[in-house]
């Protein structure tokens, strides 16, 4: 039966479908933003049984169970934790399972929940192209369990030829790109001495001689070439907040006061209450002197997995402390970045966009009021909101630094907003063509 409230495929999701229905074992590369996990939850209702997907741990829910809900409502799934692992596999009512990478550690010593699966997808590939790690060595375990094997990834070589190598031999066995990494990696790669050591360089052409030997598992479609997308696609990514940051949002909400492990924040109107609420979403608020009570960090991980996920990308931040929670991440991955905001100068900013243009880096973190006007920022085709502005104008200005002349790729806005919050309330004024470009504390406040 056809629900009327599910939004159709598009024609390059439904060809993804299909492949992996008839391939049973494959590896999808195509671009974030083509909806990938809909052709694959798609090809789980056809294909039947259970599956068991790996991904990142900050979009198990944000980005699995939304996709569920909005594309694919009747199936019957739970999200393993670590605390709660053992509980959601012995649950014989969920036809899929969602749980992190770490999982395959718990699995590898735990081999019997395995059995009762049909179909594992592992999520961002790359995660597994170690092969030297141990989650890699105990996916290898338990890998023959599954009779379909589908492995998903926008980025599946960003460094080098090599990082697909483990990935191809966990979908099948090593028959297409060799059983023995050493000697992949003198076929693929020319060894060059740094000073220290070998580097190992991609030979040229490798990357077309790879991908035809894989061709027969592979399906990939780049954003610019899916003709049945919109030219701007906006998508939104929703979050949960933990029971303890509800309890302090509900706290502040009803008596427009937050007590934190550093002290107390007074709100002392609807709209210092409604501006200290998204603030806390966000993970700090700032007291009446501007000093910033540190609460959670949840939101960080999302939005450094889809920059993780993405050749180059925009974050856009509005308070300090989102910058320095991005700035941290970022160094702590070792992605490199730069960052545009009111404490950079003027010709300081020339050069980081002269720069990002070129390729230099891959992200740069951005208050909208000062990246919104004047910059070219095509190099990018996704801006990622960590959170919702007040200023419709910023909101606007900022979202065509990637949409205007020089981009040759379709665009992607991604706002991440927690349900059960004041944010998806912003981005609804935000989406909304108001007559003025008013302030949106304002509007809220007179609806609060």
């Amino acid at each position: 039966m056809i629900d009327n409230n599910i939004p159709a495929p598009y024609a390059h999701q439904e060809v993804t479908t299909n492949f992996i229905v008839k391939t049973k074992t494959c590896m999808i590369t195509s671009d974030p933003g083509t909806g990938k996990t809909r052709a694959v939850l798609d090809a789980h209702v056809i294909l039947g049984g259970k599956t068991l997907v790996l991904a990142p741990l900050s979009i198990l829910e944000a980005a699995w169970g939304e996709d569920i809900r909005k594309f694919q409502p009747h199936i019957k799934y739970g999200v393993a934790y670590a605390k709660n692992r053992a509980k959601i596999f012995e649950d014989d009512t969920n036809e899929m399972v969602i749980t992190n990478f770490e999982a395959v550690n718990f699995l590898q010593k735990n081999p019997q929940y395995c059995k009762q699966f049909d179909t594992i997808v592992i999520d961002e590939f790359t995660a597994f192209k170690n092969r030297e790690a141990k989650r890699s060595k105990n996916l290898n375990k338990i890998i023959s369990y599954f009779t379909n094997r589908i492995a998903m990834s926008g980025t599946p070589n960003s460094n080098t030829i090599l990082d697909i190598w483990h990935p191809a031999l966990l979908i099948d066995g090593g028959k297409r790109l060799g059983t023995r990494f050493y000697a992949f990696r003198h076929q693929a790669c020319t060894p060059r001495f740094n000073g220290f050591a070998n580097e190992w360089i991609d030979k040229p052409g490798i990357e077309e001689a790879v991908a035809n030997k894989l061709s027969d598992i592979s399906i990939r479609y780049a954003l610019s070439d899916c003709i049945d997308l919109p030219d701007k696609i906006v998508r939104t990514i929703n979050t949960k907040l933990t029971p303890n940051i509800q309890k302090q949002y509900k706290t502040l909400a009803d008596e427009s006061v937050l007590y934190t492990k550093s002290g107390t924040v007074n709100a002392i109107n609807a709209a210092a209450r409604v501006k200290k609420l998204l603030q806390l979403v966000t993970g700090a608020v700032y007291d009446e002197d501007g000093v910033v009570q540190f609460v959670h960090q949840e939101r960080y991980d999302i939005v450094m997995t889809l920059v993780g996920q993405r050749a180059h990308s925009l974050v856009a931040f509005n308070w300090k402390h989102e910058r320095d929670a991005l700035v941290e991440l970022a160094n702590k991955e070792g992605i490199s970045y730069e960052v545009i905001d009111g404490s950079v100068p003027a010709e300081r900013r020339k050069d980081i966009v002269s720069r990002y243009q070129a390729g230099h880096f891959k992200v740069l973190f951005c208050h909208p009021q000062s990246a919104g006007h004047g910059l070219t920022l095509t190099k990018a085709n996704t801006i990622i909101w960590c959170s919702p502005t007040y200023n419709a104008e910023h909101y606007q200005q900022f979202n065509q630094r990637i949409y205007r002349a020089g981009q040759t790729q379709k665009t992607e806005t991604i706002l991440i907003q927690a349900r059960g919050t004041w944010e998806p309330e912003v981005y609804k004024k935000l989406n909304t063509k108001l007559g003025r470009m008013e302030n949106l504390l304002h509007i809220l406040k007179e609806v609060s």
